[in-house]
């Protein structure tokens, strides 16, 4: 991955502000009807929210249990691991037999991620492939139910490709923080410094909604998801 837009991208994650793409008393009401995590989810969730890490929304993460749940998942790529959070999620929701392979080239959040996939209990059904998901994803066997991307946002449209041909037919690709604080919908809410994510991000929209390979579909929660079925040989 380029390292001037992952800085450009990371300086621009965290002058960030709070934006929401729906109504804050409609995320509240939303939040305050799903269950609260205990124990460990609890706890990250927490760090999270202390270390401004990066995790999926409490309302995604619900998401996520059903997509997975849905499509009897047996085999699932995370694109960005952080510190295991999501991995975890999804890895709770599949099958006992199921595995994860989950990417991420921060070397502190990978061990982090170990660490807490283990005091999980899930070191045996998730795989941390440490590295640039640019060049990791050309070494992989392929044939995966479910594929959730979550990466450096600057970089969604150039793993697409790679992504797609690693999920199968039938398969569900999930891309996460495609609104990005609803800046992608508007020019005028745009400022200078974010101008390259937005536009990039801009341009993995235009080519998923008309890619011939997917159907997908655009839901405004959390900080936008996109979900991208692909469609089988007939």
């Amino acid at each position: 991955m380029n390292e001037n837009t992952d800085k450009i991208e990371k300086k621009a994650e965290k002058e960030a502000p709070e934006e929401q793409i729906v109504h804050q008393h409609v995320k509240d009401y939303i939040e305050d009807l799903l269950p609260r995590h205990q124990g460990l989810f609890k706890e990250l969730e927490a760090y999270a929210e202390i270390h401004k890490v990066p995790i999926i929304q409490r309302e995604v993460a619900a998401l996520l249990k059903v997509l997975v749940k849905t499509a009897n998942a047996e085999k699932i790529l995370e694109i960005g691991t952080a510190i295991g959070y999501s991995a975890m999620i999804m890895a709770e929701a599949m099958e006992a037999e199921g595995k994860i392979v989950t990417l991420e080239r921060n070397e502190k959040m990978v061990e982090q991620a170990m660490e807490n996939i283990r005091r999980g209990g899930f070191e045996n059904r998730i795989q941390i492939i440490p590295g640039d998901a640019l060049e990791t994803l050309h070494f992989l066997p392929g044939g995966y139910d479910v594929i959730f991307m979550d990466g450096g946002k600057g970089h969604y449209h150039e793993m697409l490709t790679l992504a797609i041909s690693l999920l199968k037919p039938g398969g569900l690709l999930i891309s996460d923080n495609i609104l990005y604080k609803g800046m992608v919908s508007s020019e005028d809410l745009v400022k200078r410094r974010k101008r390259t994510i937005v536009h990039r991000m801009r341009e993995y929209l235009e080519y998923i909604t008309n890619h011939q390979e997917l159907t997908t579909s655009i839901i405004p929660i959390g900080d936008g998801v996109a979900l991208s079925y692909k469609k089988k040989i007939v």
